[in-house]
């Protein structure tokens, strides 16, 4: 189905935010938000206002045994209030190494890790909506 779709990298200070082009085919980093801001639910309904997403993916972080750790209660609340704001489908997804995977790609592109902590976060919200889409394809 042709429309953007959003993912969201949930943390406690910071959730970085990516979008896919209509086609559903680049996954680009689109921002980070400071979590703890007053505001932040707005800001977040603002994105998808702005943006018009047909469909939420949200980084589920699982233990690397598969099992859901303290982590894993805190994303599931996030995902319960964004699911009270807004009227579209989401998607719980593994992000199991998507900050790793982050990393690993700006530390190629000559980014220090000190310079790129939120554009970490971004980036692996980038890896999340990925897995969202290629599973949307798998379906």
């Amino acid at each position: 189905m042709r429309g953007r779709r959003i993912a969201f990298d949930y943390g406690e200070v910071r959730t970085g935010v990516a979008l896919c082009d209509p086609d559903a085919i680049l996954a680009s980093p689109l921002c980070v938000l400071q979590s703890k801001d007053k505001d932040f639910l707005t800001q977040i309904q603002n994105l998808i206002a702005e943006h018009q997403p047909i469909h939420i993916f949200i980084g589920l972080p699982m233990n690397m045994s598969g099992s859901e750790g303290e982590s894993v209660v805190k994303v599931r609340i996030f995902a319960a209030a964004l699911a009270e704001l807004v009227d579209l489908p989401i998607s719980m997804v593994d992000e199991r190494l998507s900050t790793v995977s982050a990393q690993k790609q700006l530390k190629e592109a000559g980014v220090s890790i000190r310079a790129s902590k939120e554009l970490i976060d971004a980036m692996a919200a980038v890896a999340i909506l990925e897995q969202g889409l290629l599973r949307e394809n798998l379906d």
